[in-house]
This record gives structure tokens, sequence and C-alpha cells, in this order.
């Protein structure tokens, strides 16, 4: 049995796979949405074999189906493979004259790199909480702090639900909605557990020992979110 390497050039493509393929890019064509008379009119398949197609793909994470919207839609797996094949290398190729004018001009190393939603709200966080104790005394300075901090806390919600269900999308797509349901019912059980520490801490230290808590629990989450991205970062190309 030969391997797929001794092929000889000029075999014709596997049908299957081909057929697959030409569903996607319609799909894609389509604004990322296509019934399924669309998809067998364009591709020239009876309904039968370009359903059974579909649900392939859909089992796949490929394509999926919502709720009373009887179109094929592009699924999250593919929209994942799209971001990291094409994104990153156009953001690259468009940015890298001006990386090298300014690696030339400053005679430094330049590299480039794009910053974390979640990282970034939880080094707001963070900063807002450390400066909480030193802005106690004055009631001003104490509002506009502790404001920047609830939008800072509060935004962490839906950076993190939006990871939840982009992760679902791509690896279980039928179990979107119960993925994010997990997700709501964590964030509201870590607010019951903070309330109780914070009672506490508030009875026990003192009201100004909450801040330095909270800080910690922002550095440990920043140190978590900074771990999951650079284990879910492709690669680098040689």
């Amino acid at each position: 049995m030969r391997d797929a390497d001794d092929t000889p050039a000029g075999t014709r493509p596997i049908q299957s796979i081909t057929r697959a393929v030409a569903i996607l890019e319609i799909i894609a064509r389509e604004g990322g949405a296509a019934s399924l008379k669309e998809i067998a009119d364009r591709t020239g398949l009876g309904k039968t074999t370009a359903h059974n197609i579909l649900r392939t793909l859909g089992e796949l994470g490929y394509v999926r189906r919502r709720v009373g919207d009887t179109r094929y839609h592009l699924g999250g797996r593919i929209l994942n493979l799209s971001r990291m094949a094409g994104d990153d290398s156009a953001l690259r190729n468009r940015l890298r004259p001006a990386l090298e004018a300014i690696a030339h001009k400053s005679g430094e190393t330049v590299y480039l790199a794009v910053p974390s939603a979640l990282r970034l709200v939880l080094a707001g966080l963070a900063v807002s909480l450390a400066a909480l104790p030193f802005t106690a005394s004055q009631l001003v300075p104490m509002l506009g702090n502790m404001f920047v901090c609830g939008i800072f806390a509060f935004a962490t919600a839906p950076i993190v639900q939006a990871g939840v269900v982009a992760v679902a999308q791509a690896e279980a797509p039928d179990a979107v909605g119960t993925a994010s349901g997990f997700n709501i019912a964590a964030f509201n059980l870590g607010i019951a557990a903070a309330s109780f520490v914070g009672g506490r801490l508030v009875a026990g230290p003192g009201l100004l020992v909450t801040p330095w808590a909270a800080l910690a629990a922002a550095i440990v989450a920043f140190g978590m979110a900074h771990a999951m991205g650079r284990a879910s970062r492709p690669a680098a190309s040689a």
C-alpha cells in the first residue's frame, strides 16, 4: 500500500473534500449564512448529499445552525482558523514597514504584540485597587478611583463570557448554551465568595485591608490570563 506522498501528480482531488470546501466557500460568499436550497443549487448537489456533508461539517464545528434560523452559518472552528491564518499575517505585513523604520532610527529591536483585552482590564483593575488606600482620605479622588475600579471590575465579565462562548463554538458547538450558563454561574459564585471574604476582612483587620486582598486576587488572575494566552498562542513558523 502506497503512502499519500507517493500519489502521482495530476491525480484527481478527493470528491467529498472538494464538495465540503465548495459548500464552505458558498456560505462565506453569502455573508456567512446560506440555506440548504441555496447551497444545493450553487453546488449542483442533491439536497440529500448537501445535507449529509453539512451535517458532518456541523459535527466537526465548521458550520452551525441557530435557533429559529434554517440557514447554515460558518462555525467557530473555521472562524478561528481564518483568524490564525489571515489576520495575524495581514497585521504583520501591514505594520512591517513602520516597525522597520522605527528599528532603523532607534537602533533597537522592535517587537509587534497584540494586547489581550482581559489582561489590560486586569492590569487597570490592579492599578486602581493599589491606589485606593492612598485616596481614601480624600473624598473626590476616592470616588473617582472607585468609579474607575468599578468599570474595570465589571468589564471582566463580558470579556470572559465572549472568550468562553468562542471556545465553545470552536470545540463543542452544541454546548455553547451550557458553557455560557456555567460561566455566568461561576461569576455569581465568585461575587458571593468575594463578598464573604470581604466581610471577614472588614470584621477583622479592617476596611483598608480589602483593597490589598482584591489586588492580590487581580494579580493572580492576571498571571492566569497571561499563562493561558501563552499556552494558546500558535507556534511561530521558522
